[in-house]
């Protein structure tokens, strides 16, 4: 089984540059890394990534910015954890290196500093994908991105959704083809607080 991240999970995302950049930290609790393949041709099965970290920033003026998002690849989970009388559940084996091969390589990432405008709104992000060491451009269409004020912290608060495709053999992840899919769908919904 493969990722959906994306972030990376990623993610979408605003960007860096220039000292008018506003500068954002992903928050937990609002954000989600998440994934979907097929399986059989029958069902798509569903996962997600439960520990990343990162950062955006964005000029809306300029229509510049950037983002990094790291995801730790051992953290996968697509709610198949108990091996029953398997040798290992499904999330051990996306850990192992048919997979994601966590103990080698413990973090995927996505790094952008091209944002797309469309007029005013933010409508794709343009970055590079690393996963098992293997970088390759990967875009991701913003669905949606809005800042408004925080009534808590009292600080601006951005986000929004982005979602992407990958084809995980182009980085190296061929294990199950064609029984498990090729294209992996990546969804990532963000939010951040002003820095």
């Amino acid at each position: 089984m493969a990722s959906r991240l994306a972030v990376l999970t990623l993610a979408a995302l605003p960007f860096a540059a220039g000292a008018a950049a506003d500068s954002y930290t992903f928050d937990p609790l609002h954000t989600s890394v998440s994934f979907s393949i097929d399986h059989l041709g029958l069902s798509m099965i569903h996962g997600r990534f439960g520990k990343y970290s990162g950062k955006f920033a964005i000029d809306r003026a300029a229509k510049t910015g950037s983002v990094e998002l790291n995801v730790e690849t051992a953290s996968v989970d697509t709610n198949d954890n108990d091996k029953g009388n398997r040798p290992r559940s499904r999330d051990e084996h996306l850990r192992s290196a048919d997979f994601f091969n966590a103990a080698e390589f413990p973090r995927m990432t996505y790094k952008s500093t091209h944002p797309v405008f469309s007029g005013d709104n933010l409508t794709a992000v343009e970055g590079d994908l690393t996963l098992l060491g293997v970088t390759r451009p990967v875009a991701l269409t913003v669905e949606r991105f809005r800042c408004i004020p925080a009534t808590v912290t009292a600080k601006e608060r951005c986000g929004g959704i982005a979602v992407g495709k990958i084809k995980r053999s182009d980085f190296g992840m061929k294990r199950g083809i064609p029984s498990i899919g090729d294209d992996v769908f990546l969804a990532f919904g963000f939010e951040g607080d002003k820095d």
